[in-house]
């Protein structure tokens, strides 16, 4: 990835624009692709908001966060993916809905790029079976706040070639991230470890062991972790928290990755953390 090669996002969502954003930063043109425009308005309003706030606290200049705008483009036709050498699917943790838009993708996508999903917890190797070159398909999963958090999971898929992990490892570090190649299995490394303590969490929390603030201040203070696991809820998602752990209980087929009741409750409910408003805690504004 050492030359400026256009970088294609289908998503404009969080994670969508997150990644979307990084990349402009990077100096790399990005053509951002959602399901109608006003979509894709949105992804991009909050990329230039989050740029500037950056610049009020200093951390870039104003001609930069001009210059990273103008990289940006976006819309609603998937034929600007033609100019796309990587493209990167960013859509919600729901596979019928990846599928679908890997399909798409496949339709209009030159024969030499990579296309990479953006997934949590669903299997590379099964999303492989939907596109036409399996060999240039990988995992990136990035990390929400993705201008934050310094890892990208490089998934290998059972037929992801030599060439496609290293190109995925190569866009990573050109974002200033630390990849690390892992094995397409149900949540990778780092959610395979860390949504089973946060279902736990809703669990114990369910069961009264303890208030949300005082959970919270005891893993922090008990396990020096820099949030609460409650609170870290809210911030992934309770929508997005449930489905990985959906895909965990249908996967390995073992009842002790079951979601917790109440964590399907708050996501019927609409109570989805950070996004929404409310969560285990109360937020000024979604």
């Amino acid at each position: 990835m050492e030359n400026p090669q256009t970088i294609g996002v289908v998503g404009a969502g969080t994670m969508g624009a997150s990644i979307a954003q990084a990349c402009v930063v990077a100096g790399l043109p990005v053509v951002m692709i959602d399901v109608d425009d006003a979509r894709v308005a949105r992804g991009s309003n909050a990329i230039a908001g989050s740029l500037a706030r950056s610049v009020s606290k200093g951390a870039i200049g104003a001609a930069d966060r001009d210059a990273a705008l103008a990289r940006l483009r976006g819309g609603s036709d998937y034929a600007a993916l033609r100019d796309c050498a990587f493209i990167i699917e960013a859509a919600t943790e729901n596979e019928s809905l990846k599928v679908a838009i890997l399909r798409r993708i496949d339709g209009v996508a030159r024969a030499d790029s990579i296309v990479a999903t953006n997934t949590s917890s669903i299997s590379v190797g099964r999303l492989a079976a939907f596109v036409d070159r399996p060999h240039a398909f990988v995992g990136t999963h990035f990390f929400n706040p993705v201008a934050l958090m310094n890892l990208v999971e490089v998934v290998r898929g059972p037929k992801t070639d030599d060439a496609t992990v290293a190109a995925a490892v190569g866009l990573a570090e050109r974002l200033g991230k630390t990849p690390v190649v892992v094995k397409d299995a149900p949540g990778f490394v780092v959610n395979r470890l860390l949504c089973p303590m946060l279902n736990e969490a809703v669990l114990a929390y369910s069961q009264g062991i303890a208030s949300a603030d005082d959970l919270d201040e005891a893993m922090k203070l008990g396990c020096n972790h820099p949030i609460g696991p409650l609170a870290l809820c809210d911030l992934i998602g309770l929508d997005v928290l449930l489905a990985v752990m959906k895909v965990f209980h249908h996967d390995f087929e073992d009842p002790k990755y079951r979601p917790a009741p109440l964590l399907e409750q708050m996501v019927a409910a609409g109570h989805l953390g950070r996004k929404s408003g409310r969560g285990f805690f109360t937020y000024d504004a979604p």
